[in-house]
């Protein structure tokens, strides 16, 4: 009886309950640490946020306020050498397989934890059971796992104690930062990984997060799923959860003709859909015409030019740049849209604190894209002027 455990499950059984365990983990990760701690897209029910400090103390030992102040200051030093796992500065190898040490290893920076940490729980129970003894937990849950299990609970165990450092710290952290696609130019490496969500909780949409990290929703297209979300959805159901913030959507107005400062705060609050959007409706196309336009002599020398083209310039290795010189030396159309492209990201990142300001600087870029002869800018630039903070039935 004992080598089977108290349930005696079977092998389907286990499997089944392994992973059931292993998902109460990643929704405690993804919802209270990430979307809750760390960033306060959302509220939760104080019941519920004990049972997940609890349950990730019982599973993965981890602290809220080392997780929260580990986290914020990865996106506050995003891909610099100040960044706790950055794959870029670090090296994808490094990240994948010491996920978990780098973690540990930035958990003992008192002005990590100092400057970072700030709004985390230090009631009673923290400091003297979760904080003071933060192995006890992972030990209770093999006592528990060998319990119910039997012999095999120990490789439930290990399974439990590897599934944050090896999705969350490894994959996460570091294929998410490496290899994958990009919805929006973040101005740093983050990618999207598919089709992990159910496994990691939607923490593989991490391009979007990166983009827009004070949303508690993480999925921004359609056929993206955040699994994490939807549980944000059944709490809300249950009055366990409120959300405070979520992506901005993009409002036009069709029919729109005029550049007002509705319209210029509306781009402002829109500009990485709408960035996306110059991808789509301007390089896309004008690369795809250029193309067969081109002599077969210089025609390898626009391989990838829509991605590169459309990249975030900090981005860019030396290599990359040269190509795209290449390639604008050889077309005056791609020249002309991309540096308009640069110029449209300049006006947000030098005129953000003024309004008037930006929006003069969008009624210039309008007039000169317009003034531009090439279709597809200037079909961009009357879309730029439909754009509103308000849907069109407000």
């Amino acid at each position: 009886m004992w080598n089977n455990g108290l349930l005696d499950l079977s092998v389907w059984q286990l499997v089944a309950v392994t992973l059931a365990m292993t998902h109460v983990t990643i929704v405690g990760v993804t919802v209270y640490l990430h979307r809750y701690s760390a960033h306060r897209s959302l509220e939760l029910n104080a019941g519920l946020k004990h049972f997940f400090r609890f349950w990730l103390w019982l599973t993965t030992a981890q602290n809220t306020r080392e997780w929260t102040a580990i986290h914020r200051k990865h996106h506050a030093k995003c891909e610099t050498v100040d960044d706790p796992h950055s794959p870029v500065i670090k090296g994808l190898s490094t990240v994948l397989r010491k996920g978990a040490e780098l973690y540990r290893a930035e958990a003992e920076n008192p002005e990590t934890l100092r400057i970072y940490g700030k709004n985390c729980p230090e009631d009673w129970i923290e400091r003297n059971l979760y904080s003071r003894y933060p192995l006890l937990g992972i030990a209770i849950m093999g006592v528990i796992d060998l319990a119910l299990f039997g012999v095999i609970g120990i490789t439930v165990w290990a399974i439990q104690m590897m599934w944050i450092p090896v999705w969350a710290a490894g994959v996460v952290n570091g294929l998410g930062h490496a290899v994958g696609y990009r919805n929006f130019e973040c101005r740093d490496a983050a990618t999207n990984l598919v089709p992990w969500g159910i496994l990691i909780g939607g923490e593989e949409l991490h391009n979007n997060h990166h983009t827009y990290p004070n949303s508690a929703k993480l999925s921004v297209k359609r056929w993206e799923f955040d699994m994490g979300w939807a549980w944000i959805k059944v709490f809300s159901w249950l009055r366990l959860a409120k959300v405070q913030r979520v992506a901005p959507i993009a409002h036009r107005v069709e029919g729109k003709g005029h550049l007002d400062m509705d319209t210029a705060m509306a781009i402002l609050n829109n500009r990485f859909q709408i960035m996306a959007q110059y991808r789509k409706l301007v390089i896309a196309p004008l690369v795809t015409q250029e193309l067969a336009k081109a002599d077969a002599s210089v025609r390898h020398q626009f391989r990838r030019a829509k991605r590169l083209l459309s990249r975030e310039p900090s981005l860019l290795e030396d290599k990359h740049q040269a190509r795209i010189q290449t390639m604008l030396e050889h077309s005056q159309a791609l020249k002309v849209i991309y540096e308009k492209r640069l110029a449209l990201q300049q006006i947000w990142a030098k005129t953000s604190s003024n309004g008037h300001d930006m929006l003069a600087a969008i009624k210039d870029w309008v007039h000169e894209a317009e003034a531009s002869g090439i279709q597809s800018l200037r079909d961009f630039a009357d879309q730029l002027k439909t754009y509103s903070l308000r849907p069109q039935h407000a």
